[in-house]
Parts: C-alpha cells; structure tokens; sequence
C-alpha cells in the first residue's frame, strides 16, 4: 500500500535533488542569457578540469528520460533548481517563455508521475548583467530576486506547494565573493558580507512574492549548516567566528531578527538599513539543511588554511582538521554530525520544519559489478550511515520530514568540473549514457519498503 506523498510530517519522504546549472547543459538554447557560473567557467584555472556547464549531463533535451530516473527510482519528491537565465536572461524585465515552459514541464511532469516538486528560485547561476551590475553586493539584486521569483511564482504556483528561495547563500556569499573559488570569483571579505545581507534580504522579498502568488505556499530556505568543533587548546575562538558566519548569520536573521555580534561588518547601518531585519524576521516556512561533513576546527598555527581563512573574513587564521575516513572531497564522514546539525537547528528555530535536501558523497567509483554499472559500495555506507541518523532524530522527536539524496546523476561540480563524482546515476562521458548505479538500486529498495 502507498504511503503518504505529503510533507506533513506523518512519514518521513525521501526524495533526490539536482540543480540547474550542473545538469541541463543547453547554456545558450532558447533565449537562456549567460550566468555568473558561464563567466566563470571561462576564466583560465577556474575549473579543475577546464570544462563548464555544458553540456553537463545534457537534461534540458533529455527531460523526460531523467524524470523517469526519478520516477524509477521510487522516491516521494524531486528537488530541482530554476535558472534565473532561463526566465530572465538580463536578470530583469519581462520573462522569457522558453524558460517558463520548460520549468512547467518539469513540473507538469513530476506530478504526470506522482511526485512531490520542491523547486529552488536561486542555486547560484545569478544572470551575468546583474554581476555585471555589481551582484550580490549590491542591494538592487535583492529587488531583481523578488521580481523574478514574481515571474515563476506567477506560472507554477498553482501546482508547487512547497519552495526554496536560495540555496547555501554562505556559498554565495563567502565563496564566491570573500573566498573567489565560485563565481564571480571576487576576493573581497568587506563585499562578501554585504552580499550575505543582500541574500537574505532577496529571500524575504522573493517569499512575499511566492506567497503573494501563490497564498497557500510554503515557503524556505536551503543552508548549508554545519556543526562547528573546537579541536585542541585555543580553538575555540575559530571555531565561534567559524559558527557565527557558517551558521549564526542565516538563523540569527531569520529567526531573531539580529546577526551575531562578533561580526562587525554587519553592524554598518550604511549596509543593514533601519527595519531589514525585521522585513527578513520570520520569513521561512522551512528549513532546508545541506549536510555533508562536520567543521572541526584547531587552534591558529602551522598548517592553517590561507584560502579556507578567506572564506570567514575576520577570522583568526584557521586550521581545518578533518578526520578518517573521507570521501573524495576530503569531507569527514560524520554521520553524528548531522544529528547534531538537526537537534541544534530544530532548538534554534522552533516550529519550523526541517528537511534534509541534500546529503551524499563524492567517491571515485572505479570498482564495477559484472554487468559493468559502478558497484559504490562506499556511497551506499554513507546513505545508509546518514538515513538512519534522520531517522533517529525523528525518533526523538525533531520535526524532519524529508530525506533527499544528493545527487541524481554525476555532473559539473562547480569548481571540480567533472572531477568528482556524486551521482547515484553514472553519466557516460560523451554519450550522455544514463547508467544506474548500485546506490540507485539500493536507495530504489528503501524507498519501495517506505512506500509499503
């Protein structure tokens, strides 16, 4: 018998997510502008690989044969992004309808297949013009999310319930302004902060626009929030400035109306203007948390990171010190880490409810089963470890409802190019082949057990 298919918290849905710009590919087919990342891309050394976004995993001409993954796979929803060139290509202005008609038919199609579509406004691919205008540090850009999620809003908000306005704003922010490892790949802390404000500034302005809409939606935000552990002796002063900006700067907004006060640059009344905190105060219907490895951090010393210091502008040099084992992108497996992540959050921000919207990890995949699909025995450890730290955090009484798998297929991986590997679908180099992985099969049989 099928279980329930809403997020009302009677079950816990599991789901799988992607974003725009690392699986659609079709970066200049009908009408789509160009994005920060498209620029980036271009910039000698950027991009492990010298690649870029396309063609990526080619979805936006192979639509239907990835919704049938998901479909196939079993699962309750599908989390997808929205790419503001598609719809906007200049970041304003009227709407491109190509744009619009595809994302209705990604919509129109999960539902054709029962599934549950959770789409994300802002996943990081901001239209080159609106860089070009200054970007996030600029409070104009605020305005421009609002207007383009009134767009979207305006075509799909009678079959989407459920919304996220930004995806991992720190990513934005701190990597792409403070740290230049993401697009537009500036190096300027003092803007980066300004950026972090602008972010959720256009979040409370995109979610008065969803809801003006759309009245029934629910409306939140996906961070990516990390729990933050002193290691040593006179770590602790890192790890607190670390907490403040990964974590403090996003709750403390949306929740309390205030950001932490070891962040100074967030004091400037020149930046926080009289009543913005109030505006962005209460503005999430949800959370959404990306999670996939704990912070811990050791006292300053030999082995600091310079650009891992650039990324928390302000903060005494920094030493990461993750622990064994890792997957392929350094990141320590903690499944506790994201107990922790969970109870901390729900305590922080009661009332809301809380989905997992991305989870998973990155390994080499070179082991092959005798039919010749990837046997990632690794990745099905860490679903398996992840999953069931959901579960018992909704066993002890934290208000989780949703489990979504990162990621679908294997794509670009932003500043990585094709160089890691996150999917639960191998995606054939130049055939574009869709070949499931033993992680596909073995997350297929949980979500069939689920649903019984």
């Amino acid at each position: 018998m099928a279980g329930p298919r809403e997020l009302d918290g009677s079950s816990l849905l599991l789901g799988a997510a992607t974003a725009s710009f690392q699986i659609e590919g079709a970066t200049t087919t009908d009408g789509r502008g160009p994005s920060i990342w498209d620029t980036f891309c271009g910039r000698p050394g950027a991009i492990r690989d010298g690649s870029d976004g396309d063609p990526a995993c080619g979805s936006y001409e192979r639509l239907t044969e990835d919704l049938d993954l998901v479909r196939d796979l079993g699962v309750d929803a599908y989390r997808f992004s929205i790419a503001w060139p598609r719809v906007q290509p200049e970041g304003s202005g009227a709407a491109n309808p190509a744009g619009l008609d595809y994302y209705e038919r990604v919509v129109d199609g999960l539902l054709e297949r029962d599934l549950i579509p959770l789409p994300t406004l802002y996943h990081w691919d901001l239209p080159q013009p609106l860089e070009d205008a200054g970007g996030w540090p600029v409070r104009d850009t605020a305005e421009r999310l609002a207007e383009y999620a009134a767009l979207v809003a305006d075509r799909l908000g009678d079959r989407v319930g459920w919304w996220s306005t930004l995806n991992e704003p720190w990513c934005s922010a701190f990597l792409g302004y403070a740290a230049g490892v993401h697009a537009p790949g500036r190096r300027d802390g003092d803007v980066a902060f300004a950026a972090a404000h602008h972010l959720l500034l256009g979040h409370a302005l995109a979610a008065e626009a969803v809801r003006a809409a759309a009245p029934a939606a629910k409306v939140g935000i996906v961070l990516n929030l990390a729990p933050v552990w002193p290691d040593g002796d006179g770590a602790e002063a890192g790890a607190a400035y670390v907490d403040a900006v990964q974590n403090g700067i996003w709750l403390g907004a949306l929740v309390d109306g205030r950001y932490p006060a070891v962040l100074a640059a967030l004091a400037d009344p020149a930046l926080v203007r009289e009543g913005d905190l109030a505006l962005i105060k209460g503005t999430a219907d949800w959370i959404g948390i990306n999670y996939y490895t704990p912070f811990r951090i050791g006292a300053p010393g030999e082995g600091g990171s310079e650009l891992a210091t650039m990324a928390y502008p302000g903060a005494p040099p920094l030493r990461f010190l993750p622990r064994e084992p890792r997957t392929e992108m350094g990141w320590e497996v903690v499944p506790a880490g994201l107990e922790d992540v969970l109870v901390t959050t729900a305590r922080r921000a009661p009332g809301l409810p809380l989905l997992v919207t991305e989870n998973g990890s990155a390994y080499a995949d070179g082991t092959r089963a005798p039919d010749g699909s990837v046997q990632d025995d690794d990745r099905i450890a860490y679903l398996q470890g992840h999953l069931a730290a959901t579960r018992r955090m909704r066993d002890a009484g934290v208000d989780v409802r949703a489990y979504i798998a990162w990621t679908l297929l294997d794509n670009f991986e932003w500043s990585y190019g094709y160089t890691k590997k996150f999917g639960l679908v191998e995606v054939e180099p130049g055939t574009l082949r869709r070949i499931p992985k033993a992680s596909y099969r073995y997350y297929a049989q949980l979500a069939a057990a689920a649903r019984r």
